[in-house]
């Protein structure tokens, strides 16, 4: 039960009967999966109940729509959560876009096999009925166009603007190497940003919107010529699509290409740059990519550049490596928090679960010092001597913690502490929780472990060594205590003592 121990823990897949008698799915560039977990913790590809996912999306309630264009988009997009605390997006496609639920779940299936850090995963697929939903990883920051036309507090910078085009074509060109080179309506909408802020593409994108093959919903300014004379999507109609989102990504606006191509033909280049970056870009990097989109839009497809042109062409324009993405966007870093133990879980253990460090405050002060029976046993001239001034030290850290003065509490509480004459494990718990709210997790940790040294078998000091330990990135040792506090709190239950 020490504070290090871990187990690695693998999130369950919804156990169900493979397609077509499939068990396994074969490994491509060691990034496929075999089942369980795999590379970067992607479960593999499987197929959901229905109500499994009637649950994860609240019976698929309008507030779960995750859709740009809410429920008046064809087919809409849902964000769920499924029993093992995993966010998904769900795509629910109208009643009958695809009649064959052999052949739905055979593009499913072949999509499913993809697995790459550069795209939002398939992890499932569901056929019940006339229903037909795909399931996938959920991006929880929001799409391209939202960052680049839609944003609020900063519009994306340069160097991240060209690390969006060199992931994108990266998702491309592996799934080309993968034998899955089409890619239908790519647009801004289509990339995605993930918990760290990185940008991936979506798989959504890999089938085909519908039976009847149509495959841009978007307006016809922006679809590749070939497109309108055949109605047939080929890998250079991907390229002439891609060539659009670098438009995006130099203006900030969606401008039709033959308009961008006319001003490109002028030099008029920089008229054409999103003035929101006030001028804060490279114009040599910036004239690279324009001649990039130009070639990309060239009428006749032969003429575009193949897949490995674009990587090859943005790979040197990357010029903040070191710089993590979610910076770049000024969004929050993220926090993974531990996954759900298999033991249930408590109030106190699903605020530690879910990091909510002001439902772990409320229940503490709730809970007051109930646990603490039992740990001291004082003589009298012990008690007449130094209790007065303890009891006041941490009557006035009580005070402090119940009206959210963390740093006052602290001082209040270490003041009780240093004494010594006493040893309070819910004091460590609640001087550990100041920590976490005063940003100080390795302080925190160290409460957590005093209060089980103090209380062995408290499962309160192993959930809060189980957030420490989160907010330290060390999430399997994480996931371990949480099961640890589950397991403790699962026996006082059946009348051991601990709480």
């Amino acid at each position: 039960m020490g504070c290090c121990e871990s187990s690695f823990l693998q999130e369950p897949i919804p156990d169900k009967d493979h397609h077509h008698g499939q068990n396994h799915l074969h490994p491509t560039n060691g990034t496929a999966t075999t089942g369980g977990e795999g590379a970067g913790g992607v479960p593999a590809f499987s197929e959901f109940s229905l109500s499994d996912l009637k649950a994860a999306t609240s019976n698929f309630s309008s507030d779960f729509i995750v859709s740009e264009s809410g429920e008046k988009a064809p087919n809409v997009v849902y964000k769920g959560r499924l029993q093992n605390r995993r966010w998904i997006a769900v795509k629910k496609f109208t009643k009958m876009a695809w009649p064959d639920p052999k052949q739905f779940a055979d593009e499913a299936w072949g999509v499913g096999k993809l697995r790459h850090k550069r795209l939002a995963n398939l992890i499932g697929y569901c056929c019940d009925g006339d229903e037909r939903l795909l399931v996938a990883e959920y991006m929880p920051n929001d799409t391209l166009a939202k960052h680049l036309f839609h944003w609020e507090n900063q519009t994306i910078e340069w160097a991240m603007r060209l690390r969006v085009a060199l992931y994108i074509a990266e998702a491309l060109d592996y799934c080309s190497t993968e034998g899955r080179p089409l890619y239908h309506d790519l647009n801004a909408y289509r990339v995605l940003f993930d918990e760290i802020g990185d940008p991936r593409l979506s798989c959504f994108g890999l089938m085909k919107n519908s039976r009847d093959g149509k495959s841009y919903s978007t307006n016809l300014a922006y679809t590749p010529p070939e497109y309108l004379r055949n109605g047939r999507v080929t890998p250079e109609s991907v390229i002439f699509s891609f060539g659009t989102v670098l438009l995006d990504l130099l203006s900030g606006k969606h401008i039709p290409p033959s308009h961008a191509l006319d001003m490109i033909r002028g030099k008029n280049i920089l008229l054409l740059m999103d003035s929101h970056l006030e001028g804060n870009f490279s114009t040599e990097e910036a004239t690279v990519v324009f001649d990039l989109a130009s070639r990309c839009l060239q009428y006749e497809p032969r003429e575009r550049p193949n897949i490995k042109d674009l990587v090859a062409t943005l790979a040197p324009l990357q010029n903040k490596p070191d710089v993590p993405s979610y910076v770049m966007l000024g969004i929050p870093k993220h926090e993974e928090a531990p996954p759900t133990p298999q033991h249930p879980l408590s109030p106190m253990g699903d605020a530690c679960s879910r990091m909510d460090l002001t439902a772990i405050h409320q229940i503490l002060v709730m809970t007051h010092y109930k646990d603490d029976e039992g740990t001291n046993e004082l003589s009298f001239q012990e008690w007449t001597q130094q209790m007065r001034d303890m009891l006041e030290a941490r009557k006035r850290g009580d005070l402090a913690f119940r009206d959210k003065d963390f740093r006052a509490a602290i001082d209040c509480y270490s003041q009780f502490i240093d004494v010594g004459t006493m040893v309070s494990p819910t004091v460590y718990a609640r001087r550990s929780l100041c920590h976490l709210l005063c940003d100080q997790p390795d302080a925190a940790l160290r409460d957590a472990m005093q209060a089980q040294c103090v209380y062995p078998d408290w499962s309160t000091a192993f959930y809060m060594q189980a957030v420490a330990l989160a907010k330290l990135d060390m999430h399997k040792d994480a996931a371990d205590m949480l099961n640890e506090a589950a397991s403790l709190e699962e026996k006082r239950q059946r009348g051991g003592r601990g709480s």
